[in-house]
């Protein structure tokens, strides 16, 4: 009977590998440090990716996952003492501005999206809003992909949504929010409205 426990161990799931990934910190990402996932770490996000059955619902759990990614990220760099906007630490080592952020989120989002975990959703190009004819913003952007009928999720809205680390403090959940609401200068209030989602040992509030 060993044959069928070696077969059970060689059909069970692997674990995820660990990798790095570069963060900027210190504003125009001027500071760069090198941040190790453990394979443990990785396997808590892909299990909450992987339960998402639309897009929305994945939206909602890639909030969560940038702010679980991030707050480990400040367990080995000086971003832990990251606050939302650019106003609360203003002057503190590890600070972030919206280009390390945008910079960053988009790397943490191309790693989710290499290992094939996202299935909602692909990465695009960092985008940039214009306020106020100076007032620059960016932020990490995704879209929404369509099924094999070529209908997307989303009814009768954009299918691109920013991710956007910058208005939360170090290891909160992402503002996840559709890229036309971004850009008519929506993120900085809190949002109107959490889901509960089911995180690695509790369940975790997520802003829509």
């Amino acid at each position: 009977m060993m044959w069928l426990l070696w077969l059970a161990l060689g059909c069970a799931a692997p674990g995820a590998m660990a990798e790095t990934v570069r963060v900027c910190y210190n504003y125009g990402c001027l500071a760069e440090a090198e941040v190790h996932y453990a394979g443990h770490q990785l396997d808590q996000v892909r299990a909450l990716l992987g339960t998402a059955q639309s897009a929305p619902d994945e939206r909602e759990r890639l909030s969560l996952a940038i702010g679980w990614l991030l707050g480990w990220a400040g367990e080995q760099t000086p971003i832990s003492a990251d606050r939302g906007g650019n106003y609360a630490d203003h002057g503190v080592y590890g600070r972030m501005d919206c280009i390390d952020h945008s910079t960053t989120t988009t790397r943490l989002l191309h790693l989710l999206e290499a290992r094939g975990w996202l299935r909602f959703h692909r990465v695009l190009e960092v985008v940039q809003r214009t306020r106020y004819l100076f007032e620059l913003h960016y932020s990490a952007q995704i879209e929404e992909l369509e099924d094999p009928a070529g209908e997307r999720a989303t009814a009768g809205g954009s299918a691109r949504h920013v991710v956007d680390s910058w208005f939360r403090d170090n290891g909160q959940p992402a503002v996840v929010m559709a890229l036309a609401d971004w850009l008519a200068g929506a993120g900085e209030v809190e949002g109107v409205g959490t889901v509960l989602v089911g995180g690695p040992g509790k369940e975790s509030t997520v802003e829509r």
